[in-house]
This record gives structure tokens, C-alpha cells and sequence, in this order.
């Protein structure tokens, strides 16, 4: 079974995703750690992020792989450099690629094979895109500044003044929400919660009974 839970940025996608992949004995995936590690081979490459064809030849050659809460890139751990500013500066544009996109999915897709075809899995384009089929999808919103106060307490906004890091949150929604391929939206199906006036725990209490309900 693959539960797929998508959302923006400081909705406490991982949070939750961490919590259900825990009390259901199954693996977890971030899947945006692929978009973040691409983004940095690209960045290491020097490579104009706006040469096409330059960043999709760069992200086909690197070597991505995601396992005990970290990404690798080509081997190497590379966890805290995808979370630098530079990288969080250029994710949405790299990632808004459609070939590259292609490369990713197909990559995530075998992740989740590899580890006996079951996970849970978080995103923007989990239900959409990548697990069209998961029997469980659940689509997590906030408001803006309670979103916002939250990622004020990520490494990425570490330093960061409260207001950028509200407007680059905007900026990566619009990004991600109007892109061509694989736009930031809920599934048809996909269970909405809004996360606002709620606790960590009571998000994973309500992604279990889908769970239950769905027959796990």
C-alpha cells in the first residue's frame, strides 16, 4: 500500500509522514528531497539553470537515492546542503522541468519498488502524478502565516527575516501551482485536512483511519 500525502511548504507534510510511516512499520519517502538534491547537482555543475537541456542532461547522470532520512547525491550525503538558501532559491524553477521531472518520478517510483512496493510517500504530485493508484491520498493545507511561523523553525529559514520567508513561500506556491506538468493541487480523490488549528497528532490520528478505512 502506498499512502500518498501531498501539500506546500508548512503544512507538516513530514511531520505526519514520518509519525504514519512509523505506526504502520513502513517506509518513509520525501520525494522533495529528490527535487532539492537535483537542484544541487545542478548548482555543483555551474550550470544556467535556464539551459534546459544543460540541467536535464546534469540530473540524468547524477545518482539520487533517499534512505534513513537522508538524500544522497552520487554517494554522498548531501542533506544539509539542500537546504541552503541558494538551493531553496532555485528548487521550484529545476523542478518545474518537465523532462527532469520524468527523471525524478521515475526514480521515486523505484524506490518504493525496491522497498516491497509499500510506503508512505510525500509530495506535491504523490496522488496526482506519481501514485495516481494509492488507495489512500490525503492533500494537507494551512494558512499562510501559520505556514509561514513554521517554516520559520526549518534550517532553510534559519536567519531568514519572517517576511521573506512568508514571500518566498508565496513565490513557490504560484510556481508550483501554475507549472504545466505535475501542478501543486489535491487529487480528486485525495482527502483535504486542513492542519491550521491542528496538533501533529491529530493529523496522523486522522491519515490512520483512511488507512483502516481503506483496509490496511
Amino acid at each position: 500500500m502506498v499512502v500518498a500525502i501531498d501539500g506546500p511548504g508548512g503544512v507538516g507534510k513530514t511531520t505526519v509522514a514520518r509519525a504514519v510511516a512509523a505506526a504502520l512499520g513502513l517506509p518513509h519517502l520525501d520525494t522533495g528531497s529528490y527535487y532539492r538534491a537535483a537542484t544541487l547537482a545542478v548548482l555543483e555543475a555551474g550550470v544556467d539553470a535556464a539551459d534546459t537541456a544543460a540541467v536535464v542532461r546534469i540530473v540524468a547522470a547524477a545518482d539520487l537515492d533517499y534512505h534513513d532520512r537522508r538524500i544522497h547525491l552520487d554517494g554522498r550525503d548531501v542533506s544539509a546542503e539542500t537546504r541552503s538558501p541558494e538551493v531553496t532559491a532555485l528548487v521550484s524553477p529545476v523542478s518545474a522541468i518537465p523532462e527532469l521531472r520524468r527523471i525524478v518520478v521515475a526514480a521515486q517510483r523505484d524506490w518504493v519498488r525496491r522497498h516491497g512496493g509499500s510506503a508512505v510517500v510525500e509530495g506535491r504530485d504523490i496522488g496526482t502524478v506519481v501514485f495516481p493508484d494509492a488507495p489512500v491520498k490525503v492533500y494537507l493545507t494551512a494558512d499562510p502565516e501559520v505556514r509561514a511561523r513554521r517554516r520559520l523553525g526549518d534550517t532553510e529559514a534559519a536567519d531568514v527575516d519572517p517576511q521573506r520567508v512568508a514571500e518566498l513561500l508565496r513565490l513557490r506556491d504560484r510556481i508550483d501551482s501554475t507549472r504545466a506538468d505535475s501542478p501543486l493541487r489535491p487529487a480528486e480523490d485525495a482527502v483535504v485536512v486542513d492542519t491550521t488549528d491542528l496538533a501533529a497528532e491529530e493529523v496522523v490520528d486522522t491519515v490512520l483511519r483512511l488507512v483502516e478505512a481503506a483496509g490496511r
